[in-house]
């Protein structure tokens, strides 16, 4: 988040860190999106592909370590975020009214609430086939593999779950949509030659990681449960 006000020092060292974390975020989602597209494809190749898929990133030392670090950095975004809003609003209060409200986007200004379901939502993500795949046990596909995919189909027969999980995509397109510009700046490489690209493509990118996951719930519960 970019403070117009800079109140003390820690908010500096905290904005510094918030960015780094939330470029690489920008990047793991993508890698996710990627490989989650592969449950729109028809249930057999979807299931076999998956499955391989999700059996490279966890048997490659490189790419789970790499894995690692994305869920690390995914995670600390979140909790820095909201610890930087809660300290920011038990301060907000001492210092005169700047009227910033009239001048940005409700999504801007609630960032702490947007990263708070978020954090949530990825408790649960993480419960639900995270921890699954890796502590409990998983049947295995005809090909050996642990088969997750079976684990995400069980997991979106329920209608309320695919509203969770749809509604809190539209909670990460809103914070997106702030954090891209947010990360670029904080960052140091935006530059005003280049504002109204970097707008454009933020908008765009928040749009294609929003409705990309957003649909992938409503996809397999409708062609696998139906209304």
């Amino acid at each position: 988040m970019i403070y117009e006000r800079i109140i003390n020092g820690e908010y500096i060292v905290a904005e510094k860190l918030n960015g780094p974390y939330g470029s690489v975020s920008l990047f793991f989602l993508v890698i996710h999106l990627l490989g989650n597209l592969q449950l729109l494809l028809p249930a057999t190749r979807a299931s076999e592909s998956f499955n391989s898929y999700s059996a490279l990133l966890s048997g490659n030392i490189f790419i789970k370590v790499v894995s690692y670090i994305l869920y690390f950095s995914l995670i600390a975004h979140a909790v820095d975020a909201l610890v930087i809003t809660i300290k920011n609003k038990k301060t907000a209060g001492k210092y005169a009214y700047d009227k910033r409200g009239s001048a940005s986007k409700w999504y801007s200004r609630n960032m702490g609430i947007l990263g708070s379901l978020l954090l949530i939502f990825l408790v649960i993500h993480f419960k639900d086939f995270w921890y699954v795949y890796k502590f409990q046990s998983v049947p295995v596909d005809s090909n050996g593999n642990k088969d997750l995919y079976a684990v995400v189909i069980y997991a979106f027969a329920s209608w309320w779950y695919v509203l969770l999980y749809v509604l809190s995509m539209f909670a990460l397109g809103y914070h997106l949509l702030h954090g891209f510009k947010s990360a670029v700046r904080t960052l140091g490489v935006y530059h005003p030659k280049y504002a109204a690209f970097v707008n454009s493509f933020g908008i765009i990118y928040s749009y294609a990681i929003t409705f990309g996951f957003a649909i992938i719930p409503i996809y397999v519960h409708l062609t696998h449960f139906g209304l």
